[in-house]
């Protein structure tokens, strides 16, 4: 057990290394940051100056082994535009702003899915079973920031104010950006579900359950949708990555004060430190869920251990 658990650790090492490595190098494509910070009236001497002030003009590989180290001390450096820490901005815009909708999202992708699911397969052939793999179709579909305009035109408009179409503050802010990140997880944790129990069902174990006199909700939910979890289970510590990422969207949909909005506004100032920091943050929040993925893993099932 101690040995795959070391072994997922330094896989969730290795992910943060390379994800941090791979925006170091790209955001340097970008362009200069010097060029952008002055006036556009600066001499090349200013901006030369400029470039120097922010250690732009040493050799890449210099600037990369000194930002491998400041990251080791958790130093991100300052924000190009505000002169304050980024790593602070991002934690201030990752807590609670992106926090409280990525929850939101992934609760309401993960425990509507359950139920969905089990009737779906239950019902197999039905008027349900129908409705939902046409809604999750469509939900999947869909593009996010699509949808999102689209609960915005009526919800806020059509229906005179009835949810707020941007912004923070309240439970009613955070309905509408919930849901249009939580849709196509949502769909997608439907289907699973939905495999899962029609796979499940058919085993001997449950027909001995049935057999025994069990009533069907227990065999159903204690037997059947145990094992049929556990696709779901990975599958949902992939979709708070993908929320995470799709936050970046939505959050600018909705002027959503988290940190999505915060990278998105950074790169067209080429704020490398906070883009730098924002992504560092979003890497190791997904290497960890999905570490905590894999222990759940070996626990709902032993044998993972084995692998």
């Amino acid at each position: 057990m101690r040995a795959f658990l070391l072994r997922r650790f330094l896989h969730a090492l290795v992910v943060v290394w390379g994800v941090v490595t791979v925006v170091f190098f790209l955001v340097r494509l970008t362009g200069d940051p010097a060029a952008v910070l002055v006036d556009p009236t600066a001499t090349q001497a200013e901006i030369e100056y400029t470039r120097r002030l922010l250690g732009l003009d040493r050799p890449l590989a210099v600037q990369y082994g000194d930002f491998l180290l400041a990251i080791a001390r958790g130093d991100f450096g300052q924000s190009i535009q505000t002169r304050r820490p980024a790593l602070g901005m991002v934690l201030e815009h990752l807590w609670p702003a992106t926090t409280v909708l990525a929850a939101a999202a992934l609760l309401l992708s993960t425990l509507a899915a359950v139920p969905l699911g089990v009737l779906s397969a239950t019902h197999r052939g039905g008027w349900m079973d129908h409705g939902s793999r046409l809604a999750s179709l469509f939900l999947q579909s869909m593009p996010a920031f699509w949808l999102g305009i689209m609960l915005i035109l009526f919800f806020a408009v059509e229906l005179g104010g009835l949810l707020p179409a941007y912004g923070s503050g309240s439970l009613r802010h955070l309905i509408l950006p919930a849901v249009t990140l939580a849709a196509a997880p949502l769909a997608q944790n439907v289907r699973l579900v939905r495999s899962g129990m029609l796979e499940v069902l058919g085993e001997d174990y449950v027909r001995t359950a049935r057999a025994k006199g069990l009533a069907e909700r227990g065999v159903i939910y204690r037997h059947a949708l145990r094992n049929a979890a556990l696709p779901v289970l990975t599958v949902t510590g992939l979709s708070l990555g993908f929320m995470l990422s799709g936050a970046i969207i939505i959050e600018t949909v909705f002027s959503w004060p988290g940190l999505g909005r915060l990278i998105v506004q950074a790169v067209p100032g080429r704020d490398f430190p906070v883009i730098q920091a924002g992504v560092f943050v979003f890497g190791v929040i997904f290497a960890g869920v999905n570490f905590v993925v894999d222990v759940l893993y070996t626990v709902l099932d032993p044998r993972v251990r084995l692998a």
